[in-house]
């Protein structure tokens, strides 16, 4: 009797501790979220590049679910301060690159914006680590100005608590610009981190940076030389460093799996692969999307979006359901447990039934506000809706027409576009279709006023032959 009292007080112990084990947050997966700078949409192999095999990122959609039509915002600092916020740029006001610049001479004055991601946002990091995730921010940050918290290339290490994050990489940012543009090194900084997490009861979550594919576009010269030997041009389309430097890209991809695989974490980690905006669309070519990075078209918002779980996950799925970068936010939530602590608007929906059962989202529209110039671009201000298969642009009080050597228009207009039947954007149904170009167009304007955003004003200083000089920001 003595010994049978004995056996059930174990098992009790140590069927509570299993339990524990099973239930408690040490078994939440980890999250290692790759963040692309600039790498257009067609720029992957299975999204059609023909030019350089990406093997180990084709696995995140092969192995998971591969979206062809994810958005982000068309430049660099709005699409991070989206993610890491989970809001619209008409609500956190971050639409401009930073530290900024402007058009003092062009046909509309800019709204205000915001230069410094306030300290006090309730972040996607602090909200996983409220959730019991360990959390790291490496490579690049570009949502501080000059020496505040941090700057484009990385998140001080002073300041990272301000953020959410329990990790920053060691680097002073010296890579950029050099060598293969830290993707190594930044690679190696993630493996690191994990190993170090090991030990750890909690789960990890990475937000890995890189600055690839951003230029100056380098790449390693056995790569490059590679390229070289295929016949590819030095510059231009196709150019012996960019494909290099996606071939470098996939390969760091392939040692963040085989880590992962070596540490017995891999089917127990998400791996989430985005890009912050659109191609560069001198370097590689967006067809069949529209123009490129910084442009209201598609080939400036629509990206490469792959999650692979296969844990918990759909496996081998490509789903055209539309996403957009605020999704991010909710849904690594509800990944990580769902918590958060602090009241903070959320403006996305997650992504979850959809990731694990297939369901659709309960919502037909999306929304983007970019009332900035940067004509190298064609940038205008613009605010775009997206509804089931059509598109409305609204450019507020001018246009740029790249195709034609960046000729400026001094007169706003509205485009609509079939995207199911049009994705290249090439014909606009306005003139065919103008009930639907003004319902959607309302629906827009409606929207953008319950934000409480302002708006692009005419500007009293517009001067038809100076619109494109450019004043930088003067601290």
């Amino acid at each position: 009797m003595k010994s049978c009292l004995l056996l059930l007080v174990y098992l009790l112990i140590f069927g509570c501790r299993s339990q524990k084990s099973v239930d408690g947050v040490q078994e939440k997966p980890n999250i290692l979220f790759i963040f692309i700078d600039d790498l257009g949409w067609p720029a992957i192999e299975s999204y059609g590049n023909q030019h350089v095999k990406t093997p180990h990122i084709n696995r995140i959609g092969e192995e998971g679910i591969r979206f062809t039509n994810a958005y982000v915002t068309p430049q660099c600092t709005p699409s991070r301060a989206s993610l890491l916020t989970g809001q619209h740029t008409a609500i956190n006001t971050m639409w401009h690159v930073i530290p900024g610049y402007s058009f003092p001479n062009a046909r509309m004055r800019e709204p205000e914006y915001i230069r410094d991601l306030p300290r006090e946002t309730y972040t996607i990091g602090e909200a996983l680590k409220d959730n019991g995730y360990t959390t790291a921010m490496l490579g690049k940050w570009h949502l501080s100005i000059y020496e505040n918290d941090g700057y484009y290339t990385r998140l001080f290490d002073s300041a990272k608590v301000h953020y959410g994050f329990d990790y920053v990489d060691r680097s002073t940012g010296e890579y950029q610009g050099k060598g293969d543009k830290g993707v190594d090194m930044l690679t190696d900084e993630a493996i690191g981190f994990m190993k170090n997490n090991q030990e750890n009861e909690k789960p990890f979550f990475i937000y890995l940076s890189h600055h690839t594919i951003h230029g100056p576009v380098i790449a390693p010269e056995n790569l490059v030389n590679k390229y070289k030997e295929k016949g590819y041009p030095e510059d231009g389309l196709f150019n012996v460093y960019y494909l290099a430097a996606l071939e470098h890209l996939d390969n760091s991809v392939g040692r963040l799996f085989s880590a992962m695989d070596e540490m017995s974490i891999l089917e127990n980690t998400v791996v989430i692969f985005l890009s912050d905006n659109g191609g560069v669309d001198k370097f590689f070519d967006n067809a069949p999307l529209r123009w490129g990075k910084g442009a209201p078209y598609e080939g400036g918002i629509r990206v490469p979006f792959m999650v692979r779980y296969p844990k918990k996950f759909k496996k081998g799925i490509v789903s055209e359901l539309p996403v957009h970068v605020i999704d991010m936010y909710p849904t690594l939530v509800d990944i990580g447990g769902g918590e958060m602590k602090m009241e903070h608007q959320l403006d996305g929906l997650s992504l979850l039934p959809h990731l694990r059962e297939g369901k659709n989202l309960e919502r037909d529209v999306l929304f983007w506000y970019t009332p900035l110039y940067d004509p190298q671009w064609g940038a205008v201000p613009s605010a775009i809706i997206r509804k089931g298969d059509y598109k409305l642009i609204k450019f507020y009080g001018d246009y740029i027409e790249k195709e034609k050597d960046l000729n400026y228009l001094p007169e706003g207009r509205v485009e609509l576009y079939n995207l199911k039947e049009d994705i290249g954007e090439s014909k606009d149904l306005v003139n065919e279709m103008p009930e639907k170009a003004k319902n959607l167009e309302r629906e827009l304007d409606d929207w953008l006023v319950s934000t409480g955003v302002a708006l692009p004003t005419l500007n009293e200083k517009f001067d038809q032959e100076k619109v494109y000089e450019r004043e930088n920001y003067r601290k």
